[in-house]
Parts: structure tokens; C-alpha cells; sequence
């Protein structure tokens, strides 16, 4: 017969490789990993392990593929943070073994052969207002229009920063399909920002809804994680925690 320290023992080694230690965050469009310095530094003084994935933005399958590479670094289990734009990226790359759970910030969340456009379009909520170049990139380098559609609780000075130092997209990232998506068989979360003139809020809840995530809501811009580093934590805290 087992002894009851050996029985504990194994009960304990169970419940430890099912913590979340490993958390890993993927910007969205018009922006790069540094948008995530303030909650980096709070989900580190909290003993998570963080890594930054920089999306190249060109393409859903580039960005998947850079998001893979900080995957593949991870040692043991690993909660994946998609913030806009990256909800597409994360629902494919999610898919990795070693992801037990997703969060959505904002996010757009395709389901399983689906694209962006596609969601966007069954949802009656269209993309407008991003023209791309000539070469299909799409910009959001205007000050004014930035902290207008992105970042309109962060002061102005903040948000010329955050101009100054975005990232296009290529319009082609918006057509690429997800083949499965993680969040039908994983479990996620969603954070709807109610102050968000980027994707609107009624949009983020009907995507949260099909998602059947577990949801919060924060009054905040569309740059949550900028504006309100200590809430946006606290959310990817308690999702973690959750796999307790």
C-alpha cells in the first residue's frame, strides 16, 4: 500500500505541472511588444516568467510563426495573451501543446476556417477607415487619429509616442484563415473595453459570446494594457491562477 506521503506527493506533483508560470503576450496591429512594458513589469513582480512575441505584421501565418518561436522557449505550461489583431494569431498558434489557456484582450477571435474579414463581416461590422498604401500596408502614424481611435484615455503626449513608434499592417494579415481554432477546445477569456472607438464594444461581446470565454469588462480605450496596466494583470493573473 502507497504511504499517505507518497499519495500526497503525487497529488502535489500533479497540481504543480498544471500552474501556469510561463506567459506570453502578442501586440496587435499599429503597435509593437513594448506597448506591454507596464504589465510586464507587474506580471514579473508577481513570479511569472514573460516573453514578447514582435509580430513582423505581415501576414496571419508570419505572425503565427513568430508566435511559435517564443512558444518552442517555454518550459512547462503557458497561458497565451492576444491583444486585438493578435486574437487571430493566438487562436492558430494556440494550438501548441504546451498553451493550456488564452486570453483575449479586445480581440478579434476568427472560429476554425475563418479569417478576420470573414468575422468581421459575419458580424456586420466591416472594416472601415483603413486604406492601404500602395504597397498594402496599412498605417495609423497620424498623432490625432491615433489617440482618437487607439488611445483616447492616455494623455496626448503618450499617444504621439505610441505613433511615432507603430507598426503597419499588411493588408493581406486580414485575409489569412485560421485553419483550427484553439479557443473551441480550450479555455479562454476575454476582456471587453468599453471606451473602445477601434473595434466597438457590442462586437467584442458578440465575439466573446461565441466564444463562450469567461468575460470581464473595463471601462478603457483600446490600448487597456497601456492605460490600465494594473487591471489588464490583475485579468491574466486570475486566468492563470484559475489552473490552480
Amino acid at each position: 500500500m502507497l504511504s499517505c506521503a507518497v499519495l500526497l506527493g503525487a497529488v502535489s506533483g500533479v497540481a504543480e505541472a498544471a500552474v501556469i508560470k510561463n506567459i506570453v503576450l502578442v501586440h496587435g496591429a499599429f503597435a509593437d511588444g513594448s506597448g506591454w512594458s507596464a504589465v510586464v513589469q507587474r506580471l514579473q513582480g508577481r513570479g511569472y516568467h514573460v516573453a514578447v512575441v514582435q509580430n513582423p505584421l505581415t501576414s496571419l501565418e508570419d505572425d503565427v510563426r513568430a508566435t511559435e518561436r517564443v512558444l518552442d522557449r517555454q518550459s512547462g505550461n503557458v497561458l497565451l495573451v492576444g491583444h486585438s489583431w493578435a486574437g487571430a494569431v493566438i487562436s492558430q498558434a494556440g494550438n501548441s501543446r504546451n498553451v493550456r489557456g488564452l486570453v483575449y484582450l479586445s480581440a478579434l477571435a476568427p472560429a476554425s476556417g475563418e479569417s478576420v474579414n470573414g468575422l468581421l463581416d459575419r458580424l456586420k461590422a466591416p472594416m472601415r477607415g483603413l486604406t492601404p498604401d500602395a504597397n498594402g500596408w496599412v498605417w495609423l502614424d497620424d498623432p490625432q487619429q491615433f489617440h482618437t481611435v487607439m488611445a483616447g484615455d492616455i494623455p496626448l503626449a503618450k499617444a504621439r509616442e505610441l505613433a511615432a513608434v507603430q507598426q503597419p499592417i499588411n493588408v493581406a494579415a486580414f485575409q489569412g484563415t485560421v485553419s483550427h481554432a484553439a479557443w473551441e477546445n480550450k479555455p479562454s477569456w476575454y476582456l471587453i473595453t468599453e471606451n473602445d472607438r477601434a473595434l466597438a464594444t457590442p462586437v467584442q461581446t458578440q465575439i466573446a459570446q461565441q466564444m463562450q470565454a469567461r468575460v470581464s469588462r473595463l471601462y478603457s480605450s483600446h490600448l487597456s494594457m497601456i492605460s490600465h496596466p494594473d487591471a489588464v494583470a490583475d485579468f491574466i493573473d486570475a486566468a492563470a491562477q484559475s489552473f490552480k
